[in-house]
């Protein structure tokens, strides 16, 4: 195999901050601030991610090209099951540590380091190859935390890039690929034994598919707008987002399809399962398992995860992100918490985005994190990942704070010990105390219907994920219906959230089926993931329509669905007594004008 070569200057890593004017590796055992506590620190902004705020001390060594067998792999699988040798490629980042031969066959202890891999399908397919540092994560991986002695790899999952064997879309073949790079990586000579598995998006999504594969070197996990299930993001109370029922085949299959001789081990059970699984779970709303399919439910990280994994969790997330919605993250943190994990969590109002892209943020509209920037940016993030993995990774230092780091829609941020909040206090609005402000009671393809509900007395923080229990009636020429509710503010109209729900799926979650025609039933819908203020003197207001978002509408019916508007329909929000006094200030950013004291 060609052994490609690439020479990687060494990096700077940072610059001084206020707590380390030195830039040398300093005594204190807890050399970063609380994030309370670091609004005076400084950091270099003249590129387009964060860097760490004191600089390592090792040079970063050309990159290795690794091909790892997976034995796991067998004929029934199919692909390279079939003709042979299952492999997936990576790149990998070392550190040159002087008199360390990083190479050998023993590598002495104390030359030992761990590893942090970012694991996806983009390398050479949409992206840069596994051996040139990625934009999207790896150059920040490398040039931050390789000189602080870390070795940094770039893997492409089965099917895409090096790898051969076949583009399974998280599926169990997926995840034995990844599995045996995370083992490679926790037994090489020069592995400490602990391995890190960080990402965005699909990237962010393997973390969880690794913690579910159990290995004892996954020691922690940053998974950021990741997927603890593909089922699980693309149906929501039944409703299918647009592009559910084509992910496999229609959108990441080709990756396994480049024109070359292994062009055949696509050919493998996952794919091909791929064409009636998604339109299949499109019809049904559910995830087939009734009809004997595992397709689905082997797409499902983390109830596995949950049972198989022994490290700890970082959860980075957008508030606002419109691709992977926060319902990953949501009810997820405390989930995790409750089962006994080390969790800590960073929610921005950003969107599908790292914390310290000042680009990607900068362009989102209102109501969609704009009234956050710039308080968004988050410099200190690099700083907060190295303190992470010097602890879980190497044992070094204090542990960090276990907390949730939320970001209100005005720019606040404040820490939080679990999210959402154990304190929550729920303020309830029946419908027959709000008014209509527009549209008929009876909601048609084409209508849409706009409740006030009364204004707040005081200033309100509306957390985590509001509940609305709303009468329906089903036409008698239906088995179905469907609704979709946003929140706005009612002074301005500006977007606070929204639910959808399939009404075979009324009671909620994963289980429904068909209604008898004319059906009333009570629709428990549950709002995704937010935190917003609202003003003093200021209210929410529902629009409700039978689809909204990128989801689409019922295929079992598209006739009107009559509401209910009395005592039966509820708004339940979830609220948090909070203020300026609870909320801390990001480095390299002025005060909150909302928190501005009055002359």
């Amino acid at each position: 195999m060609l052994m490609t070569m690439i020479l990687v200057l060494p990096a700077i890593s940072g610059c001084l901050g206020s707590s380390n004017q030195g830039g040398e590796n300093p005594e204190d055992d807890h050399w970063l601030p609380h994030v309370e506590d670091r609004s005076g620190m400084s950091y270099r902004n003249d590129d387009v991610f964060s860097r760490v705020s004191w600089n390592g001390s090792y040079a970063i060594d050309t990159v290795r090209s690794v091909y790892v067998p997976v034995p796991a792999i067998s004929v029934a699988d199919g692909g390279a099951g079939v003709t042979g040798g299952a492999e997936v490629h990576m790149g990998l980042w070392l550190p040159i540590i002087e008199g360390c031969d990083m190479d050998a066959a023993e590598v002495p202890e104390e030359c030992q380091i761990p590893v942090i891999a970012e694991i996806g399908p983009y390398y050479a397919d949409g992206d840069v190859d596994a051996l040139t540092p990625a934009n999207r994560l790896g150059r920040f991986l490398i040039e931050n935390f390789v000189p602080h002695g870390y070795g940094v790899a770039q893997v492409s999952v089965f099917g895409t890039g090096e790898s051969n064997h076949c583009m399974d879309l998280m599926g169990l073949d997926e995840q034995e690929g990844i599995h045996a790079a995370v083992e490679y990586l926790g037994t090489a000579p020069f592995s400490n034994g602990n391995v890190g598995a960080i990402g965005k998006s699909y990237d962010g999504s393997t973390p969880w598919e690794a913690a579910a594969m159990g290995s004892e070197y996954l020691r922690t996990i940053v998974p950021m707008s990741g997927l603890i299930g593909v089922h699980d993001l693309m149906w929501r109370n039944g409703s299918m987002e647009a592009r559910g029922a084509i992910m496999h085949n229609g959108v990441y299959g080709s990756f396994g399809l480049d024109g070359d001789l292994e062009d055949a081990q696509n050919a493998c059970e996952g794919y091909f399962e791929g064409y009636y699984a998604g339109v299949g779970a499109y019809l049904t709303g559910d995830n087939l398992a009734w009809i004997g399919s595992d397709y689905w439910e082997e797409r499902h990280f983390l109830t596995r995860a949950i049972q198989n994994y022994g490290g700890s969790v970082y959860i980075v997330h957008g508030m606002q992100d419109w691709n992977v919605d926060p319902h990953m993250a949501f009810p997820v943190h405390n989930t995790m918490i409750e089962a006994g994990f080390e969790v800590k969590g960073l929610y921005g109002q950003w969107g599908h985005h790292y914390p310290d892209r000042s680009s990607d943020h900068e362009g989102l509209n209102s109501g969609r994190g704009a009234e956050a920037f710039p308080y968004t940016l988050r410099w200190d993030w690099a700083d907060d990942l190295l303190e992470w993995f010097d602890y879980y990774l190497r044992g070094k230092g204090p542990q960090p704070r276990l907390i949730a780091e939320i970001q209100d829609n005005t720019g606040g941020w404040r820490v939080e010990q679990s999210y959402p909040p154990v304190d929550v206090d729920w303020v309830e609005f029946d419908m027959d105390v709000c008014s209509i402000i527009s549209g008929s009671d009876t909601i048609t393809s084409g209508s849409s219907l706009t409740i006030e509900c009364p204004t707040f007395e005081q200033e309100t923080r509306i957390v985590g994920t509001p509940i609305f229990h709303l009468e329906a009636t089903i036409s008698l020429l239906a088995t179905s219906g469907h609704l979709f509710v946003e929140m706005v503010q009612s002074s301005n109209g500006m977007h606070l959230g929204h639910a959808v729900m399939d009404l075979r799926f009324h009671e909620g979650g994963k289980e429904g089926g068909p209604l008898a025609p004319g059906s009333t039933v009570i629709a428990k819908m549950e709002f995704f993931g937010m935190d917003v203020v609202i003003p003093e003197g200021d209210g929410v207001q529902l629009i409700i329509t039978q689809t909204g978002e990128d989801y689409l509408p019922s295929p079992v019916s598209t006739m009107p669905v009559s509401l209910g508007l009395g005592s039966q329909s509820v708004l339940s929000l979830s609220t948090a007594s909070r203020d300026c006094s609870n909320l801390f200030l990001p480095p390299m950013h002025s005060p909150y004008p909302q928190c501005a004291t009055e002359d």
